[in-house]
């Protein structure tokens, strides 16, 4: 069933990635050219997933960093939340090699495919209701563009609340609750975690302890 909802998802769309120029939300247009005035070499665009397509598992986190993704144009590199993410990866064996913060370092995903809800930086990384809608539809192009996936990592409410409306789910009915796994009826299964933000680890809130059990209590889901 879960394989149906994909190719029914893969019929319904094109393969859609967005344009390094999109223009879909103002506010996130004008942030962007403001950093490309600011910083000419950085990336500064919607950023693409990173990892196979073949992969199990998908992670999903918010948006772009302005010092991270927007700059290094991978997802959760040149910012804290990657110092978190990658090693924990590599140490699960779904990434090989050495993460040093820099889309040239050599790492690669073996089992996992890492994209965000919202493709463009937002100021304070804030997206509002209205970006995180507009953008839905690149992230229901990652999912359906996934044939062997098995279960999706939310990092943190946004991402959560974004696969699940992807999923055509309510919300009330798959509250965000760390390290939760809902196994939905006839869909991906999808489990969360706080976001591996800076914020979340330097007030304790996520440990890399905590991280870590939610990796682990993903290994069957994807070995199944």
């Amino acid at each position: 069933m879960a394989q149906h909802n994909r190719m029914h998802l893969l019929r319904k769309m094109k393969m859609l990635l967005p344009d390094h120029n999109c223009s879909l939300c103002p506010r996130l247009s004008h942030y962007i050219a403001e950093a490309r005035a600011t910083n000419p070499g950085w990336f500064n665009g919607p950023v693409h997933p990173f990892g196979d397509r073949n992969a199990r598992l998908l992670i999903v986190g918010l948006a772009p960093g302005l010092r991270g993704a927007n700059r290094t144009g991978r997802p959760f590199t040149g910012d804290f939340a990657g110092e978190v993410l990658y090693p924990t990866l590599v140490k699960y064996g779904l990434a090989q090699g050495v993460f040093r913060a820099d889309p040239s370092d050599g790492l690669e995903l073996s089992g996992a495919r890492v994209t965000n809800a919202v493709k463009c930086v937002p100021p304070e990384n804030k997206p509002t209701p209205e970006e995180q809608r507009q953008c839905r539809h690149f992230l229901a192009a990652d999912i359906a563009a996934m044939p062997d996936l098995r279960a999706i990592l939310a990092l943190g409410r946004i991402a959560h609340d974004s696969v699940l409306t992807v999923l055509n789910e309510r919300r009330s009915q798959w509250p965000f609750a760390h390290g939760r796994i809902h196994h939905i009826p006839g869909k991906t299964v999808v489990v969360d975690t706080y976001h591996t933000s800076r914020y979340n680890v330097n007030t304790g809130r996520l440990t890399l302890d905590m991280f870590e059990r939610v990796i682990e209590s993903l290994l069957p889901i994807l070995d199944a």
